[in-house]
């Protein structure tokens, strides 16, 4: 009897050593993807931007503010902060406006910019404003930009956006890496990147590209986190909850972010 006891004794305490060492293992896994949660949102969280509407943004880097495609008049950016530096990435209507650049009245400020869009604006602007052409990289104030292309498939010479003409920018600044696209479709230069942190993609037809072409050039490159943006086509808004079904039914730990640019329009699916 004794000895029975004795060996009960010692399989009830195999069984709660067992426990502890499983409930051990559990925390060790819980802790492992809490802290990797943890990397992959500081990798992520070194830029806010501010959706105004359409392809327009202001970026809060650090210290630093910048704008994208400025348009809609300075009403548009009444609470917003100064601009650092502007980048406009084509001379279409919804990226690039005299206007509203003029109406900051920011002599300083320098705007980074394609050819095609510096010969659409009044020579007296010249000054503050810096040219890049497809692949020509500069540093700007702490910054690394480098102009990348943006066009439609396939090429032809009516084509909305034909390949040289605007661009899109790739920033860099303490190993991190934001991706702009600007008016594209799911071009090789853009399935190229490499060790993008931060990404805003377009999807609206006809114009770029629909969303399902947008997602697998997404996964293509895999940017950490990305941005569905330039979404309103002829039709309305494109589908984003789609492309974000579409991105992480390939690719899981791509973090979608869907931002409201469109305040007073209903996204895809809604009334």
């Amino acid at each position: 009897m004794k000895k029975i006891f004795t060996l009960l004794s010692l399989a009830l305490l195999l069984v709660a050593c067992k426990n502890e060492k499983e409930q051990e293992t559990n925390a060790d896994n819980t802790e492992m993807a809490e802290t990797a949660n943890m990397e992959q949102e500081s990798d992520t969280a070194f830029v806010d931007i501010e959706p105004i509407s359409h392809a327009t943004a202001v970026f809060h880097w650090g210290d630093d503010v910048f704008y994208t495609d400025p348009v809609g008049g300075a009403e548009a950016f009444s609470e917003a902060e100064t601009p650092d530096f502007v980048l406009v990435t084509d001379i279409h209507s919804d990226h690039m406006d005299a206007q509203t650049l003029q109406a900051f009245q920011l002599d300083s400020v320098k705007i980074i910019l394609p050819q095609a869009v510096k010969d659409q604006l009044p020579p007296e602007m010249n000054e503050q404003l810096i040219v890049m052409n497809n692949g020509e990289s500069i540093d700007h104030m702490g910054y690394n930009i480098t102009a990348v292309p943006m066009y439609n498939l396939p090429q032809s010479e009516d084509a909305m956006h034909v390949k040289g003409r605007g661009n899109g920018y790739v920033l860099e600044k303490n190993g991190k890496r934001l991706y702009i696209s600007g008016d594209t479709e799911d071009i090789p230069e853009m399935r190229n990147l490499e060790n993008i942190d931060v990404a805003l993609v377009s999807m609206n037809l006809p114009y770029t590209m629909p969303v399902d072409q947008a997602a697998d050039g997404v996964t293509a490159f895999s940017p950490k986190k990305v941005y569905p943006y330039h979404y309103r086509g002829q039709d309305g808004l494109a589908d984003v909850q789609k492309f974000k079904k579409l991105v992480n039914e390939e690719n899981q730990d791509i973090e979608v972010v869907l931002l409201d640019w469109y305040p007073d329009m209903a996204p895809a699916g809604q009334n």
